[in-house]
């Protein structure tokens, strides 16, 4: 199914953990369905997918959580006729946290399970949701579900030149931007950024605003970001970008059209990026579009995997 052929997109996780040296994943036994299934739940207006995963899994589960690899999509029809699409990460939970789960049954989730893998594949009730186990499997298998996610962001619509008499690097987010930069800030925090880099450029600083406030993520802006100073002959931005990476934490650039492709290049040359991956879609994006580059955490550094997310359309 094509993307604009979906009636109902959704989100969702593989909630995970080690217990004696097995892994576990989580089950939901909805009360209403009376199925065993993955816990996920419908977009709202103006929510990315990310965010909607980690609402979601909240709100039925009682975990907070941070989103690892992406697992892929489950496309199916719902009893009515309706296309529905459900995109799945993985997301490894905190024993403690697991115990502190504030879940308690209730008029949609009756239970949670954590199960081993082979035996939560046998559990749900949908083969949809064992491909997406199966998927899981094969990943934990071979070392690939310990990463650190690299984000990359271009600013949101900003005022054009022609109707700005100031600086450019002065030119505010018009209003579309504005809401754009609130639209991406749960998407972007659900990936637990624990540090943004950014252009100087005031609509760059205003894009990412609302995730360092809401979600308390120190800022540093950056002049080798911005595009005032930007040369395509110079190697700055990718020195900046290799820096940073090297420290393998999550962290978020924010940045300009004409400056992203150089971060990308750098990006995919530390990874050894394939071309499996979507780089072109990475290095072009949209206004208040985001990439998230998934690297090994250990090792030798590798690129397991990318995502490419526009900002929400707007709210009708």
């Amino acid at each position: 199914m094509s993307a604009r052929s979906i009636d109902v997109h959704a989100a969702g996780a593989v909630c995970w953990k080690v217990v004696d040296g097995e892994v576990r994943v989580l089950l939901v036994h909805r009360t209403q369905h009376k199925d065993v299934s993955l816990p996920k739940g419908k977009v709202d207006p103006g929510e990315t997918l990310a965010e909607t995963a980690q609402r979601e899994i909240l709100e039925e589960t009682g975990l907070h959580i941070v989103l690892g690899v992406p697992l892929g999509k489950s496309d199916y029809r719902l009893p009515g006729g309706k296309s529905k699409r459900v995109h799945y990460w993985s997301a490894e939970v905190d024993p403690g946290e697991a115990e502190r789960s504030s879940f308690e049954p209730n008029g949609e989730i009756a239970g949670l399970d954590w199960l081993n893998i082979k035996k939560a594949i046998k559990a749900v009730t949908y083969e949809h949701d064992g491909d997406i186990l199966r998927t899981f499997e094969t990943l934990f298998n071979n070392d690939r579900l310990d990463t650190f996610p690299v984000i990359v962001v271009r600013h949101g619509k900003a005022l054009p030149p022609e109707k700005w008499d100031g600086p450019d690097w002065s030119r505010p987010l018009a209003h579309r931007g504005l809401v754009q930069a609130q639209d991406i800030a749960g998407g972007l925090a659900a990936f637990g950024p624990q540090r943004i880099m950014t252009s100087t450029a005031s609509r760059c600083q205003a894009t990412i605003s609302p995730l360092s406030l809401r979600h308390e993520v120190p800022v540093k802006t950056m002049k080798g970001l911005s595009q005032d100073a930007y040369d395509p002959g110079s190697k700055k931005v990718t020195s900046i970008v290799k820096k940073f990476v090297s420290r393998r934490v999550p962290f978020v650039l924010c940045s300009h059209g004409p400056v992203i492709p150089q971060i990308v290049s750098a990006l995919a040359e530390m990874g050894g990026g394939s071309p499996a991956h979507d780089w072109q879609h990475a290095a072009n994006p949209s206004v208040g579009a985001f990439s998230v580059i998934h690297f090994t955490r250990e090792g030798e550094l590798q690129i397991v995997a990318l995502e490419s997310h526009e900002a929400p359309k707007p709210k009708k």
